[in-house]
């Protein structure tokens, strides 16, 4: 099949994807957009939301869709890395064997993951960026696709351990789950209260997937789109000469290198999805906000007068 051919198929196949995700999930269409984007640009993803949205479900559904194995760690602050990864135990013939933890699967839900210790948020470190876990001395390669999508709830902050900026710039988009609407909210109570069972259909194989996170990376850019992302990045540091007064008003710390691969990589992906065959600088607009909202660290003046990341952000464009 040829890369246009394979483009129209990739549109047409995500439509019916989200057609499938929407037998379950009511509304929340800018958030499954997203979760799409990251996943077909082999990325991970940070959902940020109060408790009852629905985050664990949309991820389940996800899953089924896209026919991957999943699996939910739910983070505690007792979970040690080991609970995570995998241990070594002594067999009946007195040899080590290992035992492999949840990590191993295609999509993690890495429920509430400020509620445990850094050490253990760091286990997930090597396999966000590698795709690959070292125990013992041993490295092990985990099957493809991987993602890892995490939830935080924004509400409690005690008892927690924020995600350190190295971990959190691993997270290629940082969701932010709003409250549904009036009559969205009336949908999710008739379908909940029901003694009805929705059967999701997979959708894809692995290794279509996989296929498809290739043709999203040999999709041309524009140097015009790929300066663009990299000026809008740099607006965001404070001492760089591009940014402008309000950034270094509100603003401690920008985004990194890591933001603008994001930026074009998401851009690329947005293309496909809407049947272009290159992304234009409206699609860098377009995922702008999700990659660059937790990669930008806001001074206390901005706290102090209701600046937020998004507002800074719309600001930069």
């Amino acid at each position: 099949m040829s890369d246009v051919a394979a483009i129209q198929n990739l549109v047409q196949k995500r439509n019916e994807l989200k057609s499938e995700i929407a037998k379950i999930i009511v509304g929340q269409d800018a958030v499954v957009d997203q979760i799409l984007l990251c996943i077909f640009s082999g990325g991970h993803a940070l959902l940020i939301g109060v408790p009852g949205l629905a985050k664990t479900l949309m991820i389940n559904t996800l899953s089924q869709a896209l026919g991957l194995d999943f699996k939910r760690i739910q983070f505690t602050p007792d979970l040690m890395p080991s609970d995570i990864l995998g241990s070594e135990i002594l067999d009946e013939n007195r040899q080590f064997k290992f035992i492999k933890g949840p990590i191993f699967s295609n999509i993690i839900l890495a429920d509430e993951i400020n509620r445990t210790p850094p050490k253990t948020q760091a286990a997930l470190l090597e396999a966000m960026q590698e795709r690959s876990v070292t125990i013992a001395g041993q490295n092990y390669k985990l099957d493809l696709p991987y993602f890892v999508l995490a939830t935080q709830n924004p509400i409690e902050q005690e008892g927690t351990y924020p995600l350190p900026e190295a971990q959190l710039d691993r997270f290629m988009f940082a969701i932010k789950l709003e409250y549904p609407s009036f009559e969205e909210e009336v949908q999710v109570v008739k379908r909940t209260t029901s003694d009805t069972k929705t059967t999701i259909n997979p959708l894809f194989s692995a290794q279509e997937i996989i296929n498809f996170q290739h043709l999203i990376r040999r999709i041309p850019v524009a140097d015009n789109v790929i300066e663009y992302a990299v000026t809008l990045v740099s607006k965001t540091r404070p001492d760089n000469k591009l940014s402008n007064d309000f950034v270094k008003n509100y603003l401690d710390w920008g985004a990194g290198p890591r933001a603008s691969q994001n930026l074009i990589l998401a851009a690329k992906a947005h293309a496909a999805f809407n049947g272009k065959f290159s992304p234009d600088i409206e699609d860098v607009k377009a995922v702008a906000t999700g990659i660059l909202r937790h990669r930008i660290i806001k001074n206390y003046k901005a706290d102090a007068e209701g600046i937020t990341e998004e507002i800074i952000i719309q600001k930069l464009m």
